[in-house]
């Protein structure tokens, strides 16, 4: 991001959006979705910061991050997170692979359309940006503090909030 802060900006504000703005999924739950995603591709720096992200800001933490990237289907979430993040695991492994069942699926457990376009745009992002950061071979901290540390800040400014601290970074670049 810091390389080039005039990417940064549009990259952050779409992270913005889908994680951040108004919705009826909360943020952690939007978090929860890029975290699960960023595991399935394995992409550690993604993984762990929106993993960081998601606990900071759900309840059951980092204990809940780590079951729902072990097993969904196990994990202690409502039913239609469940069907959201198998829609998500479905885009993960290419866009085709979402079915009318899934959807319906979803739907028949309180999933809105905006919920599933929501689900189905994060998880896409996610593949995008994992191999962004993998494919640059991003510097990845390997200290559970730094994360948190991270995580406070996201909680408390944005994405946005951050792009406009990189160096070089314009303002409007990130408006």
């Amino acid at each position: 991001m810091a390389f080039r802060p005039e990417v940064a900006g549009p990259l952050c504000a779409l992270a913005e959006t889908l994680l951040r703005d108004d919705s009826t999924l909360s943020r952690g739950e939007r978090e929860l979705i890029a975290a699960y995603v960023s595991s399935l591709n394995e992409c550690v720096y993604c993984k762990t910061s929106h993993g960081a992200y998601a606990a900071a800001q759900l309840e059951g933490g980092a204990t809940l991050v780590a079951q729902v990237e072990q097993d969904p289907a196990t994990a202690p979430i409502d039913d239609k997170l469940r069907a959201l993040l198998a829609i998500a695991a479905a885009v993960q492994r290419g866009g085709r692979h979402v079915t009318e069942a899934d959807v319906a699926a979803a739907r028949e457990l309180g999933a809105t359309d905006l919920e599933i376009h929501d689900t189905v745009l994060i998880a896409a992002a996610f593949c995008m940006f994992n191999r962004y950061v993998d494919g640059l071979a991003t510097w990845t901290p390997t200290d559970p503090a730094v994360y948190r540390q991270m995580a406070e800040r996201m909680v408390e400014h944005g994405y946005l909030g951050i792009v406009r601290t990189l160096p070089g970074a314009d303002a409007s670049a990130a408006a």
